[in-house]
C-alpha cells in the first residue's frame, strides 16, 4: 500500500464510525442524485419551461434563506448523530411521496414544488448537523481528509446517480427513480443508529445556551471578527449564487441548447460528477486545507464556465463540465476545511451554517436569475454571466489574500 493511498484513505482506515457513515452514504446519496435528475426532468418535461426548472430551485434553496442560520444553532445544541437520524428519515419520507405522486399519473406540478420544498427544509438541518459528525468522527486531524473524502463521496454518486437516472427515466419513468431513492435510505440509518457513541470526539459546549437570536448574533459577531471566514463566506456567497445554478442549467443546456434527451442530461451531469470525484481525491491526497488550491480552485472554476459558454456539441460540453467538477470540488473542500478548523467546538455548527447559508442561501434567486438569463440568451449568456462573476471574485480575493493588509495572516493560515 502506498504513501499516498494511505494519505487519501486515512480517515477511512483510522476510524470505524466514518467507514460504516462512509458504507451507508455510499448507497444513499446515489438515491438522492437519481432523485435530484428525476425530479428536474419531470418538471421540464411538464413545463418545458427553463423559468419553471429554475423555479423548482427556488422552492429546493428557499429553506436556507428561511432556516440557514436556525440550522446551526439546532447543530450546536442537539446531538449530531440523532440529527441526523432525524433528518434522514424526513428525506425518506420525501421520496416515498415523490413515488407516489409519480405513479399516481397526476400531472400537478405544484405539489412537486412543494415536495421539493419539503426535501430543502429537511437538507437545510441535515447539512451542518453532518459536518459536524464529520469532525466527531475524525477529530481535528484527518477533518480536511475525512471532508475531501465526503467530497468524493457526493461526487462519485454524481457521477453514478444521473448516469443510471438517465437510463431509468427513459426505459421506466422518474417513479423509479423515486422509488430506488427511497429504499436507499435505510442504509445510511443503519450505519447511523450502528455506530458508537464513545468513539465520537466529545466536543465543548456549555451546558446552558442563550436564546436563539442571541445564539444567531454570536456566530455572526464571530463571521465578522475573523478575516478569514469573512473572506470564504463572501466568494462562497457571490460565486454559488451566480455561477453554480447547475440544477438549472444542465437539464436546460441538454433539453434546449444541445436538443437531446434523457441520456445526455444524464451523461453531462455524471461528466460533472466525475470531475468533482478527481478534485475530491486530490485534495484528500493533499490531507491540509490550503489557500491556495481554494484560489486555484475558484479561478479553474470560473474560467471553464466561461469556456463552456458558446459551445454546442455533446462532447466539448461533457469535456468542460468534467474540469468544471475538479475545480468546484477544489474549493468548496478547501473552504469547509478552512472554516471548521478555525472554528471553536461550540460555534462548529452556526459557521457551518453560515457557510451552507453563503452557499445556497440565496441560491433560489440564483436559480431564478440562471432560468431567466436562459429564457432570454440561452445557456451561453447564463454560463457567461457565471463564469464573469467567479472571475471577478477571484481576483478580488487574490488581492485581499496577498494584499498589505491580511495577506500574511491569511497566507499561513
Amino acid at each position: 500500500m502506498t504513501v499516498a493511498f494511505r494519505r487519501t484513505f486515512a480517515s477511512l482506515r483510522k476510524h470505524r464510525n466514518y467507514r460504516l457513515f462512509f458504507s451507508g452514504q455510499v448507497v444513499s446519496l446515489v438515491g438522492t442524485w437519481m432523485q435530484n435528475i428525476a425530479l428536474a426532468w419531470y418538471v421540464v418535461e411538464l413545463t418545458h419551461s427553463p423559468v419553471a426548472v429554475g423555479f423548482l430551485a427556488f422552492c429546493r434553496f428557499a429553506p436556507f434563506t428561511v432556516f440557514g442560520l436556525i440550522s446551526g444553532v439546532v447543530a450546536d445544541r442537539f446531538d449530531n448523530r440523532r440529527l441526523v437520524m432525524l433528518t434522514q428519515s424526513s428525506s425518506m419520507v420525501v421520496a416515498v411521496a415523490l413515488t407516489a405522486l409519480a405513479f399516481s399519473g397526476a400531472e400537478i406540478v405544484w405539489l412537486a414544488y412543494a415536495l421539493a420544498a419539503a426535501s430543502g427544509t429537511a437538507l437545510v438541518f441535515d447539512a451542518p448537523g453532518r459536518h459536524a459528525l464529520t469532525f466527531q468522527m475524525v477529530g481535528r486531524d484527518e477533518l480536511p481528509n475525512a471532508i475531501a473524502l465526503n467530497a468524493s463521496l457526493f461526487n462519485g454518486a454524481r457521477v453514478i446517480g444521473p448516469a443510471a437516472a438517465g437510463v431509468i427515466i427513459a426505459v421506466f419513468g422518474v417513479g423509479v427513480c423515486f422509488a430506488i431513492n427511497a429504499v436507499s435510505f435505510l442504509a445510511v440509518l443503519t450505519s447511523l443508529w450502528l455506530m458508537r457513541d464513545d468513539e465520537l470526539v466529545k466536543l465543548d459546549r456549555p451546558k446552558e445556551h442563550p436564546s436563539v437570536l442571541q445564539s444567531v448574533r454570536e456566530g455572526l459577531a464571530y463571521a465578522r471578527q475573523s478575516p478569514r471566514v469573512r473572506l470564504v463566506l463572501a466568494m462562497t456567497t457571490v460565486v454559488s449564487t451566480v455561477g453554480f445554478n447547475f440544477h438549472v442549467l444542465v437539464p436546460v443546456l441538454a433539453s434546449e441548447t444541445l436538443d437531446a434527451g434523457p441520456r445526455t442530461f444524464g451523461i453531462l451531469s455524471a461528466c460533472f460528477g466525475g470531475g468533482a470525484l478527481t478534485g475530491a481525491l486530490l485534495t484528500a491526497g493533499l490531507g491540509r486545507a490550503s489557500w491556495k488550491a481554494l484560489v486555484a480552485g475558484v479561478g479553474g472554476f470560473s474560467l471553464a464556465l466561461l469556456a463552456l459558454a458558446p459551445l454546442h456539441t455533446v462532447l466539448a460540453c461533457a469535456i468542460l463540465l468534467f474540469v468544471v467538477g475538479v475545480c468546484f470540488t477544489m474549493w468548496t473542500a478547501n473552504s469547509q476545511s478552512l472554516l471548521q478548523l478555525s472554528a471553536p467546538d461550540h460555534l462548529r455548527g452556526r459557521v457551518l451554517s453560515l457557510y451552507l447559508f453563503a452557499f445556497a442561501g440565496l441560491a433560489p434567486l440564483g436559480g431564478l436569475l440562471s432560468g431567466w438569463l436562459s429564457a432570454v440568451g440561452g445557456t451561453q449568456l447564463a454560463f457567461f454571466v457565471a463564469g464573469g462573476t467567479g472571475l471577478v471574485m477571484t481576483l478580488a480575493a487574490v488581492r485581499e489574500l496577498y494584499g498589505a493588509r491580511h495577506g500574511r495572516a491569511l497566507t499561513t493560515a
